[in-house]
């Protein structure tokens, strides 16, 4: 049975982890395959909130196998402190797995994120200083820690010797910080094997041989399309790629397997951090849709910028990864508006632009051209079917079902696990 790939259409906090969780009762495995703590998926049941940074949304299916892939990097105490969470609140989380090739997050990781941040003023990134991009950093430069690492001290010291033998000059000499001590990173690491020993399996296997047995195995991605950092607003990306090819390198999982890319895309649009945003709001629309929206990251506590539903975003997310379906999320959030703006298209230099501009300085610039829809004041909360929604709602997901260039599948009017209208089954 072939895969499908769950992912974020805009800057991501599009709601994958509502999706993630409509979809956990019928997979049979849950795969995260790129990210880190970084992100933050917030899950609604009944009337418990799930805030999930690491583990992947199907943790909180019981029959589902949730999968930390080798594209992931893990910070080891954040993940063992989520799990005894998760724990504590009666959420089984034996059935986990972790890749044996996955990267680890170190202390010397956090503490370069953080201060090479504050070093670059107001150019900065606006990192979430939990030591992601150093960590992929050092994955690159071949001299990262993996999983695997942690079960042979003697590699797993040599390794924190060779990135503290460079990382410590640069810490004392640029940042005037004090250094690291190799025994300290050593011995916290060591006690974290024999923890996270159970959980730890050849995950490329394991799926693979999940597939043949016609498991159905369901690829969540963190951040969103524009934070790849191949393919979105760069620099202002993450360091991974949640875009669906990131999907295929980050579990080991090959493209002809994957039959469905489900692109999660909210009924307006936001980003956490620095970078270009054409639509942002600075005025009391903006506020009103971070207030009902409850626009505060899950992972950061940090405020999130708000504007108007982007098209050429959309048409860009469905070319970059092959999307076969939206997920809309939030469509309640716009009730009360009387109109409500969509942008359609971009004014750059005068001109009128359809795409995304190729050029970060052309996308820095342009200026969003918009049509204006009639808004509505029902409460759309408690509708199951899209015939329950007032006419202007309906009009508003047509509209943007045409501009976005591909079918609104299903579309989420409120935060529970219930509230989503199911138009086309993904499985």
């Amino acid at each position: 049975m072939p895969a499908l790939v769950l992912l974020g259409a805009q800057w991501g906090d599009e709601g994958k982890g509502k999706a993630t969780d409509l979809l956990g009762d019928r997979v049979d495995y849950v795969v995260r395959y790129q990210g880190g703590n970084n992100a933050g998926h917030t899950v609604v049941i009944g009337d418990q909130k799930y805030a999930l940074h690491l583990l992947p949304s199907g943790i909180l299916s019981p029959n589902v196998v949730p999968v930390i892939a080798n594209g992931v990097v893990i910070d080891p105490g954040v993940l063992l402190e989520e799990i005894k969470g998760l724990t504590e609140r009666g959420i089984d989380c034996s059935k986990l797995v972790i890749s044996t090739n996955a990267h680890l997050i170190t202390p010397y990781h956090r503490t370069i994120d953080k201060v090479s941040e504050r070093f670059l003023g107001k150019s900065k990134i606006g990192t979430t200083g939990r030591g992601i991009g150093p960590a992929y950093a050092d994955k690159i430069n071949r001299i990262g820690i993996r999983v695997q690492d942690l079960f042979d001290p003697s590699i797993l010291r040599q390794k924190i010797e060779g990135a503290l033998r460079d990382k410590n000059q640069v810490l004392i000499k640029v940042f005037n910080r004090k250094d690291i001590e190799v025994e300290d990173v050593l011995e916290e690491y060591l006690r974290y094997a024999e923890i996270l020993r159970p959980y730890v399996a050849d995950t490329v296997l394991l799926l693979d041989n999940a597939l043949k047995a016609g498991k159905r195995v369901l690829l969540e991605g963190s951040q969103g399309t524009l934070l790849d950092v191949d393919h979105g607003t760069y620099p202002f990306v993450t360091s991974s790629n949640p875009t669906a090819g990131g999907a295929c390198t980050g579990s080991g999982i090959g493209p002809t397997k994957i039959d469905r890319v489900i692109g999660i895309v909210k009924a307006y649009t936001t980003r956490v951090g620095s970078g270009p945003f054409p639509t942002e709001l600075f005025d009391e629309d903006g506020e009103k849709l971070r207030t009902i929206g409850g626009e505060v990251g899950v992972t950061t506590g940090r405020a999130r910028r708000c504007g108007w539903y982007d098209a050429p975003i959309a048409r860009y997310a469905v070319r970059v990864n092959g999307l076969t379906d939206f997920f809309l999320t939030k469509l309640d959030v716009l009730t009360g508006w009387e109109q409500i703006p969509v942008c359609v298209a971009y004014e750059i230099d005068g001109k009128r632009v359809e795409e995304l501009p190729a050029s970060q300085s052309d996308f820095h610039h342009a200026k969003p051209i918009y049509e204006y829809l009639p808004g509505w004041k029902e409460d759309i909360s408690g509708a199951t079917k899209i015939s329950d929604l007032p006419k202007n709602a309906q009009d508003y997901i047509t509209f943007l079902e045409k501009i976005s260039g591909a079918p609104m599948s299903a579309i989420g009017v409120g935060p529970g696990r219930t509230q989503t209208i199911v138009v086309k089954d993904f499985i």
